[in-house]
């Protein structure tokens, strides 16, 4: 099993940037593909970008040239770099991982068949 926690949230105004990390622990997230979601009070998660056990990515289109996922299999790691931020990317990010090591495009789609995540971050980006 393995537990990840989040760090590098926070505040910035419109077309700032921040790096997101993910940390795992208790297993290498070496044979896992790995990705980060959002998701609001209330609502459902959605995929933003993953990166399969190939190293394969996916991005949703929303984030597509702006976030750049990407991962350290070293140091059991896993980062977002998010630029040119916008309000709208205003969120709570959660990073995520599955031990089925499925594709990059499927996790991004489905986001809910990740089998474990962390606490999460708060992304907030002000106009």
């Amino acid at each position: 099993q393995v537990q990840l926690v989040e760090s590098g949230g926070g505040s910035v105004q419109s077309g700032g940037s921040l790096r997101l990390s993910c940390a795992a622990s208790g297993h290498t997230i070496g044979s896992y593909s790995m990705g980060w979601f959002r998701q609001a009070l209330g609502k459902e998660r959605e995929g933003v970008a993953a990166i399969d056990y190939n190293g394969n990515t996916a991005y949703a289109d929303s984030v597509k040239g702006r976030f750049t996922i990407s991962r350290d299999n070293a140091k059991n790691t896993l980062y977002l770099q998010m630029n040119s931020l916008k309000p709208e990317d205003t969120d709570m990010y959660y990073c995520a991982a599955d031990s089925e090591c499925r594709s990059a495009w499927w996790l991004l789609s489905h986001p809910a068949w990740y089998n474990y995540w962390g606490q999460g971050t708060r992304v907030t980006v002000s106009s």
